[in-house]
């Protein structure tokens, strides 16, 4: 999980920032480290999944077939549909739909045993997909729809705004949707795989201290409360990994229908 020491000289080491910062794999001068090598290997599932579950489809589905769809339809008619409209969502769907199961395996990632890692967790993924990806196809199709000098006032000129208010409020609606926005959109789900990943650490460094390393008595009767709270955060921490998959991918398709809606 990233912090195996325990201790240092009998006293607990409480986990940090440094715990996720796991090195190059191959030692140094190689440049792979543990999260790059989980984002190759969720590509290769998602991939993998969605084509086996797709190559032989039939009217009755089985198992992988009625997941696979599943997460298309709800990818498509739950979050694109929904917010981009009914009239232009299309095209966007499989952006969306790989928004979606990209970043809820990365998360998903953090509770498997062994690999017990959210990529998310890594500031520059997220901020990666918004900023290099999302960011720049909803502020396209927006232009491309309306114009640059129509969208930029669709963005920063909300209907009815009285003019004598357009100067204050010109400069904070661009700093809000061209700054703010795509920042704030990264940072959601790193910090909640960040902080629920170190919580996790927390309690099962914690009741492992307890038990092991605490010296005897009573301390490892309270080992007992550690564990059983890392338990509880991983069915916690699971629900948080969906749910900032999901915020993700339905933030992005609303920025999207936003850029492409006539009103602000």
């Amino acid at each position: 999980m990233g912090a195996l020491v325990l201790a240092e000289g009998g006293e607990f080491v409480a986990p940090g920032a440094k715990d996720f910062d796991l090195g190059p794999i191959f030692g140094e001068g190689t440049f792979l480290t543990k999260p790059m090598l989980l984002v190759i290997l969720s590509v290769i599932i998602i991939a993998a999944f969605f084509l086996i579950s797709s190559r032989k489809l039939k009217i009755v589905p089985g198992k992988a077939q009625f997941i696979a769809e599943s997460v298309y339809d709800f990818g498509r008619n739950n979050i694109a549909r929904e917010q981009i409209g009914s009239k232009d969502f299309r095209p966007f769907v499989p952006l969306i739909l790989s928004i979606f199961t990209f970043i809820l395996v990365n998360n998903i990632f953090g509770i498997i045993p062994v690999v017990q890692f959210p990529t998310m967790a890594h500031f520059g993924f997220p901020l990666a997909i918004s900023v290099l990806i999302v960011y720049p196809i909803y502020n396209y199709v927006g232009i491309k729809r309306h114009g640059f000098a129509g969208y930029m006032k669709n963005q920063l000129i909300p209907p009815g705004a009285p003019g004598f208010v357009l100067p204050l409020l010109i400069p904070i609606e661009f700093f809000s949707k061209f700054i703010l926005q795509p920042a704030t959109l990264a940072l959601r789900v790193f910090a909640a795989m960040f902080s629920g990943h170190l919580l996790l650490l927390v309690f099962t460094l914690g009741g492992e201290y307890l038990l092991l390393e605490a010296g005897g008595g009573i301390f490892p009767v309270f080992s007992v409360f550690g564990f059983g709270m890392a338990i509880a955060m991983t069915f916690l921490e699971a629900l948080i990994q969906v749910l900032q998959a999901y915020i993700f991918a339905l933030l992005s398709a609303n920025y999207i229908g936003a850029a492409l809606s006539a009103d602000h």
